[in-house]
């Protein structure tokens, strides 16, 4: 093993963090979970860095692990120096998130934008990079289709990607975020939200996207995600008074102009 590839420990202060880290979000609870494990039993795994001027490092893999020092307290810890160049870096810490399974889809999509807008790396590339084919790196990037404030939605309520894909079919951020408002409300499954996404295409805007989403057309997508969000809340009701053992029945007459609920209860004699 050549010099700059041995471990060597250095001053953990002297690490800058990787300007191309996929990773965004952390667990607090993870970290501290590691920070105790390196107490205990210290940096089993060194991480990797690269030089980066007389005394200076700066991250290549290993964010998490460098977190948890710093919170254990560690002074120094172990690292592997490595000379490489800003777009190997940017990969090399992408492929230790995914083969860690540590990024979220859409921190994955971001971080293949990221590795074609720095580094001028198509999609081809990327793949082979990482292990993927190229049409799974494309439907990746598709994400990326959705706004920001979307995606921490989509985040923050724990959706999977086959909620995310089906937002898609969706060319509106306002009604994109009208319909998340139902599926969270709703507790919505993939299945259930990819019907609720086609009831809005094909039933409220008319499967029609050449023309200019109106506000009255925002106005009905509206009114009738809140209208499934009240018809959920009577369902259940009339599912808690089946709980309790009484004889109940629920019905839902669809009609042109309104939408008929009603609840029949057996009464107790």
């Amino acid at each position: 093993m050549s010099d700059h590839m041995k471990i060597q420990y250095v001053n953990i202060d002297y690490i800058s963090p990787n300007p191309y880290q996929p990773r965004t979000r952390f667990s607090n609870a993870s970290l501290e979970e590691l920070a105790m494990s390196i107490k205990n039993y210290g940096v089993l795994q060194p991480i990797t860095v690269r030089k980066f001027g007389d005394t200076s490092y700066e991250l290549i893999a290993g964010e998490r692990r460098l977190r948890a020092s710093k919170l254990a307290g560690l002074k120094e810890i172990p690292v592997i120096i490595s000379d490489i160049i800003d777009a190997d870096s940017a990969t090399i810490a992408l492929i230790e998130n995914i083969q860690r399974e540590d990024l979220d889809f859409i921190e994955e999509a971001e971080s293949y934008q990221q590795l074609i807008n720095l580094h001028g790396m198509t999609q081809e590339q990327i793949a082979k990079k990482v292990g993927k084919t190229q049409s799974t790196i494309a439907n990746k990037l598709r994400l990326l289709r959705l706004n920001q404030s979307v995606r921490e939605k989509i985040f923050n309520s724990n959706l999977s990607e086959r909620h995310a894909r089906a937002l898609l079919k969706i060319p509106d951020e306002e009604l994109q975020l009208m319909a998340l408002k139902k599926i969270v409300a709703s507790d919505l499954n993939v299945k259930k939200t990819e019907e609720l996404i086609e009831k809005i295409r094909e039933d409220v805007l008319i499967n029609n996207f050449s023309e200019p989403l109106t506000q009255e057309k925002k106005a009905r997508v509206k009114s009738f995600i809140n209208m499934r969000i009240y018809t959920n809340t009577i369902k259940k009701a009339y599912e808690d008074i089946l709980k309790t053992g009484i004889d109940a029945a629920y019905s839902e007459n669809d009609q042109d102009e309104y939408l008929e609920v009603k609840i029949r209860i057996k009464k107790i004699r």
